[in-house]
């Protein structure tokens, strides 16, 4: 089916003849009976884990070459070292927004629990009867632009939210509809877009008159500045895999289309080209960051996330014909990224003081600059803010170029897909505790930081009125990055970080309304331009919320570390029971 070039209109008002990419009731057809026929696994099976068995298999197996198989070692499960107390979120979270009788525990449920939970199923969207995702905000008070759409990277806490509550249907069936919808030919502007691509968002459109319900897909095509979702695929790809680590269903993730759908994703990033980085060459407002804040070129946001999802690609891919030739570059590409990324990205104090004293104009493979970084070109306050002991991985790395700034998400997936080492991982969050009043403040927590002011935010920003400096992408601060937070802090044994970043959240969350974000360099107003009962604020707040409660929740988010680089677990001063 190929797009038609009629814009679908911001205010939401749409008939069936202006919608470019859209999934009807015929085409659907096909999925319906993989909906009621989950095929799960025995018990035996489901407590080893789908990632151990998978890497076994594909590293052991003749059909790898002994070359690649060395290049990554099997990876452990770190969830062991986790303790674990109290009975599963997924029992006892309520599911009509009432606390249900629980066991004594020192985790007390907070009274906007039932209240968060009763926002996030107003928020439901619905396609012939079955739940499908939930839509970005239910704000009535402002126009509903696109934030009546649902988004792939939006739905991801809410997703975990219902994963967690023993909820998985509305996942599985969020999936399959995104699958779908990505198999249209995507058509911008006589430009056809690649096949893998996955839409940033859709709506369902009723149909009065023919009482008849469409979903209408936006690849970009629609979104302010006309940017395809880079990050979109690879959350669908990590969102499977937590799907299938959850429930112990294998059947979606080894039906044919999602095994394709897998496959054109990674095609599109695997490809080869002119590039001599392992990193992904990016546009402006590709990912979370989706207005111009000069993250183009290889922001930190789309590498952790290419990372992660080629971790669970790598367990989620069937090994045969067509797998086998995926895995194997799967396995030679993550080995450069690795090597990249913990190389040329991380920041500590040494690294600042070698970069400080840089040669420029080396030539040869034996160049120490080999980005040809100007040591002037080095922000002011990166030397009082970067402590003896901490660091982080900064934003962006090519020629003559180093984005030092520091962005939340994408140190946090570093965390969680193992991109960081467990020594890298420990100083990530030294170095929040030791910059908490930057990093956090009053309310958790910065997209990034410092925020672009004057000269600078005019020429980064293009004058962008909405990114003004300490507000929305340019050093706002997200309540929905909590549940990024409180995960690696559970992964790295400081769960007394997000506790504590919970208790600010808690503090105004419900009493602001579950704003998108915050203003200010503490956080302290509602952002000017923010959007009430922001869906993706009140998910993110109750994974957190369940992550902390019952730690046995990361296993869906986290991959394992590699064992040769694996140490013995220690108790860090901020560990509470």
């Amino acid at each position: 089916m190929s797009g038609m070039s009629v814009e679908v209109p911001q205010n939401g008002n749409i008939s069936p003849l202006d919608v470019p990419y859209a999934l009807d009731e015929t085409e659907d057809s096909d999925f319906s009976k993989l909906l009621d026929k989950p095929r799960t696994l025995t018990l035996e099976n489901r407590q080893r884990s789908l990632d151990e068995r998978s890497l076994h298999d594909f590293l052991t197996s003749p059909r790898v070459s002994t070359k690649n198989a060395d290049n990554i070692s099997r990876l452990a499960d770190h969830l062991e070292n986790i303790v674990c107390s109290g009975r599963r979120s997924g029992i006892n979270t309520p599911r009509s927004g009432f606390s249900t009788p629980r066991s004594r525990s020192s985790f007390e449920p907070h009274p906007i629990v039932g209240e968060a939970w009763d926002a996030l199923r107003r928020s439901l969207v619905h396609f012939r009867g079955q739940p499908v995702g939930t839509i970005a905000a239910l704000d009535s008070s402002e126009e509903k632009c696109n934030y009546d759409q649902v988004f792939v990277r939006d739905f991801v806490p809410s997703a975990l939210a219902f994963l967690m509550n023993g909820e998985p249907e509305i996942v599985k069936n969020f999936l399959l509809k995104t699958l779908r919808l990505q198999s249209w030919e995507k058509k911008i502007d006589r430009f056809q877009l690649g096949e893998g691509v996955m839409p940033a968002s859709f709506k369902v459109f009723h149909d009065p008159v023919r009482n008849h319900e469409t979903l209408i897909a936006d690849f970009g095509e629609s979104a302010i500045g006309r940017v395809a979702p880079i990050d979109s695929g690879f959350w669908w790809i990590i969102l499977l895999r937590a799907y299938t680590k959850s429930t112990g269903d294998t059947s979606l993730a080894e039906m044919p289309d999602c095994q394709k759908g897998m496959r054109l994703i990674l095609s599109l990033c695997l490809s080869e080209g002119f590039d001599t980085f392992p990193t992904l060459l990016c546009s402006d407002g590709c990912c979370m960051i989706d207005r111009r804040m000069g993250v183009y070129g290889y922001p930190l946001e789309i590498q952790a996330l290419f990372f992660m999802a080629l971790k669970c690609a790598l367990v989620l891919l069937k090994q045969d014909v067509e797998g086998k030739e995926f895995i194997e570059r799967i396995v030679t590409r993550l080995n450069a990224l690795s090597f990249h990324m913990r190389s040329y990205y991380w920041m500590d104090f040494k690294q600042l003081n070698d970069i400080y004293r840089y040669k420029t104009e080396e030539y040869s493979h034996t160049a120490v600059n080999k980005f040809n970084v100007m040591p002037d070109s080095l922000p002011e306050w990166v030397f009082d803010f970067l402590p003896t002991r901490g660091g982080y991985f900064i934003g962006n790395v090519s020629p003559a170029k180093m984005d030092i700034r520091w962005f939340c998400l994408g140190n946090c997936i570093a965390i969680l897909s193992s991109m960081a080492t467990p020594e890298q991982s420990t100083a990530i969050m030294d170095l929040i505790e030791a910059r908490w009043e930057e990093l956090v403040g009053e309310m958790p927590l910065k997209v990034c930081y410092p925020a672009i002011e004057s000269h600078d935010w005019r020429i980064v920003t293009g004058c962008d009125p909405k990114n003004t400096r300490w507000s929305y992408h340019n050093g706002g601060s997200w309540p929905v990055l909590i549940w990024l937070l409180t995960a690696a802090c559970i992964k790295t044994g400081r769960p007394l970080i997000a506790r504590r970043a919970i208790e600010l959240a808690e503090s105004r969350l419900l009493k602001d309304n579950w704003p998108e974000y915050y203003d200010g360099k503490q956080g302290r107003y509602i952002g000017k331009q923010a959007r009430k009962c922001q869906t993706w604020s009140i998910a993110g707040y109750l994974v957190a919320k369940m992550m902390l409660e019952d730690p046995s929740h990361l296993g869906m988010i986290s991959l394992e570390e590699d064992k040769q680089t694996k140490p013995v677990m220690r108790r860090s001063a901020s560990w509470t029971t």
